[in-house]
């Protein structure tokens, strides 16, 4: 990467920022129903390599898709379906706030899966907003950041994201993950030691069209009961102040679909909570008996999910070697997470891709992943 930004820019850059992905352990869907979320920081990263200019301008290389972008510092503004979007987003934010930027260059390589659902926008959101208030001396603190990296993908990508995935890539430590509030943004670390287990991804390699729509859908459907609540008990003002006996009184007589939705989100509210108990009690067990029954919420009651995560999940519920198995992220394609004994990862991985590829005439992809630190200057 050095060598890339030395070959395009004449001289070695002055900094090289790390910034990972991210996974979430349990609490799908809890986002955006003010509950809680439980995601931890990965060995997988966007990398970015910057240096000032002594000009006004912006210039970007993109190693992994080979590409140069550039533009003026006044002319900043969104690149519909382009990665610089993603950077540009992040410089803007710095502008509104007022600071003072000149020009510079960035390389950014990742060994990161794109659409794999690993968050790597928001990691390169993160590692340029660390970058940018290095270079130009700009004194944030990194829940600022984070807030900026959230308002980027809003202003300029176009996504009303939550922001557990650029709180995740910047606040990460490795080998726990964060038990993080989304109402209050209270978090706390939560060990996760594995010992003799291991965290692996299986990559459907599909994304269905469905996801997009139906997630506004069942952001909608939440919303609506809510409101449906709100006739009797006016001071809710989400899922996560609901209870099962609150739905069963306000909801399940009149709509079924709203309260089938919304008694997922309540019963995954309070499983991510035992859920973190059972970690801090280094009961990986007990957490892995819970990612199936969310799996199965989300498959069923949310129906977010599709026949080759589905299929994935029941593989791995057959094999004793595997403690859970869950769908991740928002749904209808992407990665499965999977708690496996590494004394029968590599036989046991083998057979389901097999089975997978017959089955679904797709290639299933497999990421190792490690918990680890957050965006950080290497």
């Amino acid at each position: 990467m050095q060598k890339k930004y030395l070959e395009l820019f004449g001289n070695a850059s002055e900094l090289i920022v790390r910034s990972p992905g991210r996974i979430n352990i349990i609490g799908e869907h809890t986002d955006y129903n003010d509950g809680f979320v439980l995601p931890a920081a990965i060995d997988k990263a966007v990398y970015i390599a910057v240096g000032k200019r002594t000009d006004n301008e912006i210039h970007l290389h993109a190693v992994d898709f080979d590409e140069s972008f550039h533009c003026v510092l006044s002319e900043v503004k969104p690149m519909p379906h382009h990665w610089a979007t993603y950077v540009l987003g992040v410089v803007h934010q710095f502008r509104k706030k007022g600071w003072h930027l000149n020009g510079f260059n960035a390389v950014i390589a990742s060994d990161l899966p794109v659409g794999a659902g690993l968050s790597s926008s928001a990691a390169l959101e993160c590692a340029v907003a660390l970058a940018v208030n290095e270079l130009f001396q700009c004194g944030l603190d990194k829940f600022t950041m984070v807030q900026m990296a959230q308002m980027a993908e809003h202003e300029f990508a176009g996504v009303q994201c939550g922001i557990m995935d650029m709180f995740a890539s910047m606040m990460g430590k490795e080998n726990h993950c964060i038990q993080l509030d989304c109402r209050s943004l209270a978090y706390a670390y939560v060990p996760l030691q594995l010992n003799e287990y291991e965290l692996v991804l299986l990559n459907t390699n599909v994304k269905h069209s469905l996801a997009s729509s139906a997630y506004n859908s069942r952001r909608n459907e939440c919303a609506r009961g809510v409101e449906m609540v709100q006739q009797q008990f006016p001071q809710v003002n989400a899922l996560r102040d609901v209870t099962e006996t609150i739905l069963d009184a306000c909801v399940l007589p009149f709509e079924p679909l709203i309260d089938q939705r919304c008694r997922y989100v309540v019963k995954e509210i309070k499983r991510l909570q035992q859920a973190t108990i059972d970690l801090q009690n280094g009961d990986l067990k007990a957490l892995g008996k819970k990612m199936f029954e969310t799996h199965d919420g989300l498959s069923r009651d949310y129906e977010v999910s599709c026949k080759e995560l589905d299929f994935l999940v029941s593989k791995m519920r057959l094999q004793p070697a595997v403690l859970g198995a869950r769908m991740m992220g928002g749904g209808f394609g992407g990665c499965t997470i999977n708690i496996i004994h590494k004394d029968h990862l590599e036989k046991m991985i083998a057979e389901v891709k097999q089975a997978y590829e017959a089955e679904m005439n797709l290639p299933l992809g497999i990421i190792n992943v490690n918990t680890a630190n957050g965006t950080a200057i290497l």
